[in-house]
């Protein structure tokens, strides 16, 4: 069962809960709402639970338990290496998470890789209890990473010996470098690039960062992405359209083959959204959920 730990401004605690032999941890916001109608936010390569940090309290006046959870491999949850921590992976481990934490009717709402793990829960591991879905500049059918984000030449890092070749000060180097590259706001992102960054920064680190580049294999979503359109879910896509790492028409793709879906651009917001334009992507959401 999962436990409290801490607790955090806003009526946030951070918490524990255990799935397959791992530690997961996540924030959860508004937990006396109850479990049934909760929000569940998951997080894009390489972030945590922290890239929804400005969202969250704007999703308190929905009045549902909000969890905005550290993926396997990520933030406070376990970093194992070797695991499992594809898409495929992440959804095998959440959707024992969330039936542990009784979690049903929830809007799943997945950002970047967030968006591809949200995809199999919603149409395959967790899809009895997913009652919408809303999807953040998402990976999405064969386009599982851009060429060069968040590490320059990604196809050269799936190497299974790329970490062996790539000495740790030069691994941080490029993250400094290239992570910027995925917003609009570049001066704002100095002061949270370490937010991003500092997880990595360890030898571990590097072998856990390079595993989840690894296992950023584009067949793996191709299908569940073109599952969608028979998976019966309200939808939301909520894109930012100077996205120079999942390109706009991959929006327009998934809304043009979701009957019924909704689609919400966001100007002067790159890839990381979730930094340059919080409110925009909020008041999309409760938008959303507000009318379901």
């Amino acid at each position: 069962m999962a436990n409290q730990s801490s607790s955090v401004a806003d009526a946030r605690e951070r918490r524990t809960g255990r799935a397959v032999h791992y530690h997961i941890s996540y924030i959860v916001q508004g937990a006396e709402y109850g479990t049934d109608g909760a929000i569940v936010l998951l997080h894009d390569i390489p972030a945590g639970a922290f890239a929804w940090e400005a969202v969250m309290p704007q999703l308190s006046g929905l009045k549902r338990a909000v969890y905005a959870i550290d993926m396997l491999g990520y933030g406070q949850s376990d970093h194992p290496w070797p695991a499992d921590t594809s898409v495929w992976g992440h959804a095998d481990v959440l959707s024992l998470l969330l039936r542990d934490l009784n979690l049903t009717n929830i809007i799943l709402v997945g950002h970047g890789l967030g968006g591809g793990v949200a995809q199999i829960l919603a149409t395959r591991l967790y899809r009895d209890r997913v009652a919408a879905l809303v999807l953040v500049n998402t990976i999405s059918y064969l386009h599982a990473f851009d060429a060069n984000w968040p590490l320059p030449e990604m196809e050269k890092r799936q190497d299974f010996d790329a970490p062996k070749q790539t000495p740790l000060e030069d691994l941080i180097r490029d993250l400094q470098a290239t992570l910027p590259n995925a917003v609009v706001n570049t001066r704002g992102f100095a002061n949270a690039l370490k937010q991003y960054v500092e997880p990595w920064n360890s030898e571990l680190g590097k072998e856990v960062l390079f595993q989840h580049i690894r296992l950023l294999i584009p067949y793996y979503t191709n299908s569940v992405s073109s599952d969608l359109k028979v998976a019966g879910k309200p939808t939301l896509i909520i894109w930012g359209e100077k996205d120079a790492q999942m390109p706009i028409n991959y929006a327009e793709r998934l809304h043009r083959e979701i009957p019924g879906s909704a689609l919400v651009t966001v100007p002067n917001a790159g890839h990381l959204i979730l930094f340059d334009a919080p409110d925009a992507v909020a008041r999309a959401v409760v938008d959303f959920v507000n009318g379901i």
